[in-house]
């Protein structure tokens, strides 16, 4: 474990490529803590610059609160000193305080907070539901833009204002006006990081606004892909990142988009395929059909991307 101030963490997770470790279950949906450790642990190896534990990839949302702090203690005691690995405070205000002490005293780097649970939010809300986790907790906090969780750009400037451990802003929305007030506003206060599904067919026209990393699901399954991805990105190359995404990130996606919540299923189905399989999804989500996971495997063959 390393300890970051706010201000180290946001400046050494907007440089990386960053990513949500898939939460691994048994057979009959329980958490399988050793395949979890050893999945962190490969994916710590590489040169990724944070992994958010019990995050969306990481079925964050099926997790109780007591799931929810093993699987980020987990990940802090598996992963390399170098990679820091942040936690999830999701659900209603109450339920994400727990979750970002947990997380704290489980030694994790920083906190993504996720929506809150079902409700609409007014500004003033979301306001009171940040400012009660940054209260109870020294960790630095990411706010995540999407859902009901619509941050406005006077909104982020009042948290950032407010409370120096805010220091990311991670928006899943994609709406370049919206973007535009929210970068102008909190300017170099702030690291801005992408969050899109999947973030990867987004980054280089978000590159332009500031967002200089992103969250990869695909990473989880495909780190050499990803991380060759990500500098492509930064080197804005925009015929490699073009070739690629025509080679596997936009045929993956039309698998993917056959059903609902395939985001995570499809990541689960790529580590099958490579031979380091995390179990399966937990209800609501569904597994990949065997004809879905048969084209994912033609798929990733065909790119190169190999059993690990």
């Amino acid at each position: 474990m390393t300890n970051f101030t706010p201000a180290e963490l946001a400046e050494h997770l907007k440089d990386g490529l960053l990513s949500f470790p898939a939460t691994a279950f048994t057979p009959d949906f329980e958490v399988d803590e050793a395949t979890y450790r050893d999945h962190v642990a490969w994916q710590a190896s590489y040169d990724v610059h944070g992994l958010f534990a019990a995050g969306g990839t990481g079925e964050g949302f099926s997790l109780s609160p007591e799931e929810n702090a093993r699987v980020v203690r987990a990940a802090v005691e598996s992963a390399r000193a170098e990679v820091p690995v942040l936690g999830s405070a999701g659900g209603w205000t109450k339920n994400a305080v727990a979750n970002a002490q947990a997380a704290e005293e489980a030694g994790a780097a920083g906190l993504l907070v996720l929506p809150p649970y079902l409700t609409e939010c007014s500004q003033e809300g979301l306001v009171a539901h940040v400012g009660a986790i940054a209260e109870a907790t020294e960790l630095p906090l990411i706010v995540y833009n999407r859902a009901n969780a619509i941050y406005s750009a006077d909104t982020v400037a009042t948290l950032a204002d407010r409370y120096e451990s805010f220091i990311g802003f991670k928006d899943a929305i994609g709406n370049i006006e919206h973007l535009a007030k929210v970068t102008a506003k909190a300017g170099d206060r702030l690291f801005y990081l992408g969050g899109l599904p999947t973030a990867e067919t987004y980054a280089l026209p978000l590159l332009q606004m500031g967002m200089s990393t992103y969250s990869s699901a695909m990473f989880n399954f495909a780190p050499e892909f990803a991380l060759e991805f990500y500098a492509d990105v930064r080197a804005q190359d925009r015929a490699a990142v073009t070739a690629k995404l025509k080679s596997f990130v936009l045929p993956y996606l039309d698998i993917r988009d056959r059903g609902q919540g395939f985001g995570v299923s499809i990541v689960k189905a790529g580590l099958e395929v490579i031979g380091r399989p995390v179990g399966p999804v937990r209800a609501p989500l569904k597994n990949l059909s065997p004809q879905d996971i048969a084209d994912l495997r033609g798929l990733m063959s065909a790119a190169g991307i190999a059993r690990a």
